[in-house]
């Protein structure tokens, strides 16, 4: 069994509660980046956006084409 086989059975195992608080903490870890590294708060809006919508393709239409 690989790392991520490993995983994905692990995941399995988690109930929403786990689930939101892994984003909090995901979330919580960028906000402490954007604090350290300043410049990164620098980019225009568009930026953010274009990144937001290449990592949220995959999961989007994971969950769309059940």
């Amino acid at each position: 069994m690989g790392l991520f086989e490993f995983l994905n059975s692990r995941i399995k195992g988690l109930d929403w509660t786990d689930m939101a608080l892994t984003k909090l903490a995901v979330f919580a870890f960028a906000l402490m980046i954007a604090k350290l590294w300043t410049p990164i708060l620098g980019l225009e809006w568009h930026w953010y956006l274009i990144a937001w919508l290449v990592f949220a393709i995959k999961p989007i239409y994971s969950t769309f084409k059940k």
